[in-house]
């Protein structure tokens, strides 16, 4: 098993399998190395079977034939982000009742978005190969972080009531996301 740790600022351990069938663990920054190898012992049978569901979701992707993206496509995508998702984030900060800092626009490998424990967002201009309701899912989940900075039941919560209907975009963003994240170049 490739596993790469991170450490950083954070509160919880988080463990998350990429598309190149890696691992990344991520700690807190004062973890000693005894405690993250219990950790991956403790979770090897979810990290197992995810490692799996992603080699099947993989093997299935090539199957279909997705054709990449060209750089030429990528810039293009991210000058529309450019233009939609700060005014998406204008929209519903205002509703959620949250300030943020800068928006930043990346084409990420592996997140379709992130808040920093500064309140600078971060967005993935593949975004852009979403529905407009799917792409206001993830705005308003990285806006609900600046009232919680975690996956609560509160921040869930924070989240219904801005997007009553999210887990149909948690849904689709499950079923669909991995073939949009595989057009990348990696």
């Amino acid at each position: 098993m490739d596993v790469k740790i991170i450490r950083s600022d954070r509160k919880t351990v988080g463990i998350q399998i990429n598309t190149d069938l890696t691992v990344t663990v991520r700690v807190p920054r004062r973890t000693v190395k005894k405690d993250i190898e219990r950790i991956l012992r403790e979770k090897e049978p979810w990290i197992l079977k995810h490692i799996e569901q992603m080699r099947k979701k993989n093997i299935e992707l090539e199957a279909s034939h997705q054709e990449l993206l060209t750089e030429e496509e990528i810039n293009g995508l991210a000058e529309k982000a450019h233009r939609i998702i700060p005014a998406r984030a204008a929209h519903f900060a205002k509703i959620i009742g949250v300030t943020y800092g800068r928006i930043t626009i990346r084409n990420q490998k592996t997140r379709w978005g992130s808040c920093s424990s500064k309140g600078n967002l971060n967005f993935n201009c593949l975004l852009m190969l979403m529905p407009p309701e799917v792409i206001d899912y993830v705005v308003v989940h990285e806006l609900c972080h600046r009232k919680e900075m975690n996956h609560s039941k509160a921040f869930w919560n924070e989240v219904e009531k801005v997007l009553p209907d999210y887990r149909t975009q948690v849904r689709w963003l499950k079923n669909e996301g991995n073939n949009i994240m595989h057009r990348q170049r990696m």
